[in-house]
């Protein structure tokens, strides 16, 4: 069995639960799990968690994304993208740039969206789009979200070329909708393309058919990052051998069950709380991701890994 994660590029057409299907049949293995949703008709950047890294899935899912997306102004949809119902139409010909560009500039920084009706957020054990599909709409609640950056790569109006770096849990879909609303004339999300996901970039990205293609030559292991190396930015600390069972059980390390710390200071005592870091064995295997505790003086455990001796692929 491969552990690792694939930096998949997700085709228009597919959903994320489609191509971890296509890649069960390819791999040959059940154990797969994906990072997010994107909608079928978006293209870009999917982490895939192979093996033992599936229970890396929700930390990636809380990395920051960043997306190309075209705005339509003018058009308002029930999906608020292209592909769906249109609800209104005005004509957008009294907009000018620096007015779009006002209005845009608005929506970045902590702003709340309303998830769309047509989403995968679950309302009394339901998903939305699933009640959406049985004509209903509900009310929803405002959800915060970040958008740290949008940045305008062309304007030929009524379309908006934009590139934005935003938080988890943000619907570009719905900023599109939101900014056509702020303008007074509508607007949809026409395409879009996550060109990031945490560490994960779309010039590393592979099709399923490449990575079809490397399986039967036997050079996708190289492709596959290690679990460990998805958290770069944590440092790295070895358990000592009398404390390895202990650590391998998830169990709480006092800090002379530790050693070999490689951090910007070299005193565990000055870390801060909360503080994570990566766990290594003796022979420089990954066991686990810990946490500094600094009032019980401990690093504890926040997900564990390997707890069996065993290679990584």
């Amino acid at each position: 069995m491969m552990h690792g994660i694939l930096n998949v590029y997700k085709e228009k057409g597919y959903t994320s639960h489609d191509v971890v299907a296509k890649l069960r049949g390819i791999l040959g293995q059940k154990k797969i799990g994906h990072t997010g949703t994107l909608d079928p008709d978006a293209e870009g950047v999917l982490p895939v968690c192979l093996g033992k890294a599936t229970r890396l899935c929700d930390l990636l899912t809380e990395k920051e994304k960043t997306y190309e997306g075209v705005l339509l102004l003018g058009i308002s949809t029930d999906t608020q993208d292209i592909s769906g119902k249109v609800l209104t139409s005005a004509d957008p010909s009294f907009l000018e740039e620096e007015h779009v560009r006002a209005a845009i500039r608005k929506f970045e920084g902590d702003i709340w969206q309303i998830p769309p009706m047509y989403s995968a957020v679950k309302v009394a054990g339901k998903k939305l789009y699933e009640l959406a599909r049985e004509g209903k709409t509900i009310e929803r609640e405002a959800r915060p979200v970040t958008i740290r950056q949008i940045r305008i790569l062309k304007m030929e109006l009524p379309r908006v070329w934009m590139e934005i770096t935003c938080s988890k849990g943000t619907y570009i879909r719905t900023l599109c909708h939101d900014i056509g609303e702020e303008l007074g004339c509508g607007g949809c999300m026409e395409s879009l393309l996550r060109t990031r996901s945490g560490i994960f970039e779309l010039k590393d990205s592979m099709k399923l058919q490449e990575i079809a293609s490397r399986k039967e030559e036997g050079t996708l292991a190289g492709r596959i990052l290690a679990v460990d190396q998805v958290f770069p930015e944590d440092p790295v600390i070895q358990v000592k051998p009398d404390w390895e069972k202990l650590a391998r059980n998830g169990g709480e390390l006092p800090c002379r069950a530790v050693e070999g710390w490689t951090a910007k200071s070299d005193s565990v005592a000055e870390l801060a709380d909360g503080c994570r870091v990566r766990l290594y064995d003796r022979d420089g295997r990954f066991i686990a991701l810990y946490a500094w505790k600094e009032e019980k003086k401990v690093f504890g455990i926040v997900k564990m890994f390997f707890p069996e001796r065993e290679e990584q692929i």
